[in-house]
């Protein structure tokens, strides 16, 4: 399923989105299709599936240990693709790191292995659409969505170069900073999701600081989709084999996701 097709499936059900972003590898790589195939049955509309990398710039200490425990395993590019090919799951699936790691076996190889694994789009967490002319064709060549982050300190001239690199849908950072769960959603979550609704008429997803139901009816009141990361990586990594913690999880992204029927 493209990522066009999943929101035009919410809209008609008067849904919004709930994104959710997992670490592939933590707690372990050898998981990772099943924690996908339940967070599916949970309620999860789109998975963002982070790829471990040294540097994550973009996360703070929650995600970027995480990623730390994943390279600790020795979870690599392969491994990611390999395991999520494994996935028995329907719903629109992204993948989140660092260029780097596209650098590294080249752009069209990526992209192609990225498609053949599943994905339906990428984002890119540390490339500017400005730079982003290369990744943006090749991409488009395999199908794949090209997704951009977008900050509340954007400028207009910037938040209009973001909508144009954007395919699939635009991410809107809810708060300057990096990525950790929040006690509170701040204030300029609404202005840049109105902000960049005069640029594009593509879905726009928050992210950032969301981990409580009430956060994912807030941000949906104007936006149409919510990500939630830091919080699932904690659970994942604390409680997955857990039974007990793992079904207590799940409800919450049952929760999470009724949250989004606005």
């Amino acid at each position: 399923m493209t990522i066009s097709d999943q929101f035009a499936q919410l809209k008609a059900r008067g849904e919004k989105a709930l994104v959710l972003f997992i670490t592939a590898g933590d707690p372990d790589l050898e998981s990772l299709p099943a924690i996908m195939e339940a967070l599916q049955e949970a309620g999860a509309d789109i998975l963002e599936i982070g790829l471990p990398f040294s540097d994550p710039i973009a996360d703070g200490p929650t995600i970027q240990a995480s990623s730390q425990r994943a390279l600790d395993r020795g979870v690599n590019l392969n491994g990611v693709f390999h395991a999520v090919t494994n996935a028995n799951t329907t719903i629109p699936l992204v993948m989140m790191g660092y260029y780097n790691s596209v650098l590294r076996i080249g752009l069209d190889q990526f992209v192609s292995r990225a498609a053949e694994a599943g994905f339906s789009g990428t984002i890119m967490c540390d490339l500017i659409g400005e730079e982003a002319s290369d990744w943006i064709t090749a991409s488009r060549q395999g199908s794949l969505d090209t997704i951009f982050l977008a900050a509340p300190t954007s400028t207009d001239d910037r938040l209009k170069s973001v909508c144009e690199a954007s395919s699939g849908f635009v991410y809107a950072v809810s708060r300057t900073g990096v990525t950790g769960a929040g006690g509170s959603m701040s204030a300029d979550a609404g202005g840049i999701v109105s902000r960049l609704r005069t640029h594009t008429d593509l879905p726009i997803c928050v992210g950032f600081g969301i981990s409580q139901p009430e956060q994912v009816r807030e941000v949906c009141q104007s936006a149409d989709g919510a990500v939630v990361g830091s919080w699932l990586v904690n659970a994942l990594a604390d409680g997955w084999h857990d039974p007990t913690k793992r079904n207590e999880i799940l409800n919450h992204v049952r929760a999470l996701k009724a949250a989004t029927h606005i």
